[in-house]
């Protein structure tokens, strides 16, 4: 059995009146893949941002690797493992790829990136390692500015692979990308998922990414989870036909 990663209990966020995550209950286990769909509105941005930091929790816990991270700062929620990539860029347009996946390195390794300051070779072998995984070695001079959409979106990966995480949250993936670069991507995530055992939550609109590569689906509606379960599971729950599924038949 494996290790239970990520434990979220009651979770709950109100936006005045707005109930936007209610009594939300979720576990995560080393090695999981999980996609969490709904309709817009749902609660599935919120929901990210609880857990790293960029909300504040009105009540509940977070449990990461069996240590509370509930309204942790972003950046100690990050130092602990958990990184997200595609909502909350963190590209430097004016940069090449290499300089802002080494900046993205040598801030985890503690040392601040200076653009102008002496060329040195502090975590060059690390970034360019991380560049060649994300399919981005041809792109390594190329100012970031000036890449294709999903080229970008696999600068944003390989900037939170930087960080070293345990646990990698995926904010609509494959959002904007043409068919050539979803397949590319997910093909990314999966390797990353079933060759490195990195733990995947992703959120995702596009329901062929969904059940071709979740090993588990949650439907959250109005901020609850409705269902949880296999790919095929969920895929033939009325419940989720009727609430989700059938709105884009």
């Amino acid at each position: 059995m494996s290790r239970k990663i990520l434990e979220v209990t009651g979770l709950n966020k109100h936006f005045g009146g707005l109930h936007a995550v209610k009594d939300f209950n979720l576990e995560l286990f080393e090695g999981d893949s999980l996609a969490i769909i709904g309709p817009n509105g749902a609660g599935k941005t919120t929901l990210f941002n609880l857990l790293t930091g960029y909300h504040k929790v009105d009540s509940g816990s977070i449990l990461f690797g069996g240590m509370d991270i509930t309204n942790r700062p972003s950046h100690e929620i990050a130092r602990a493992g958990i990184s997200r990539a595609f909502q909350i860029t963190n590209i430097f347009p004016k940069l090449t790829v290499f300089e802002n996946v080494r900046s993205a390195v040598q801030t985890q390794m503690g040392k601040a990136f200076d653009v102008f300051g002496r060329a040195d070779k502090i975590g060059t072998e690390e970034t360019e390692n991380i560049v060649d995984l994300c399919g981005l070695d041809k792109r390594i001079r190329i100012v970031a500015g000036e890449l294709s959409q999903g080229d970008k979106k696999k600068l944003e990966l390989a900037l939170a692979l930087a960080g070293k995480p345990k646990l990698l949250l995926l904010d609509e993936p494959t959002a904007g990308m043409s068919l050539e670069e979803t397949r590319e991507t997910m093909i990314l995530v999966d390797r990353l998922n079933e060759e490195f055992n990195l733990t995947v939550l992703f959120t995702e609109h596009d329901m062929a990414v969904v059940f071709n590569h979740a090993h588990r689906v949650a439907l959250l509606h109005n901020g609850e989870i409705i269902v949880v379960g296999t790919p095929e599971q969920v895929r033939m729950n009325e419940t989720v036909q009727r609430i989700y599924l059938g709105e884009d038949a």
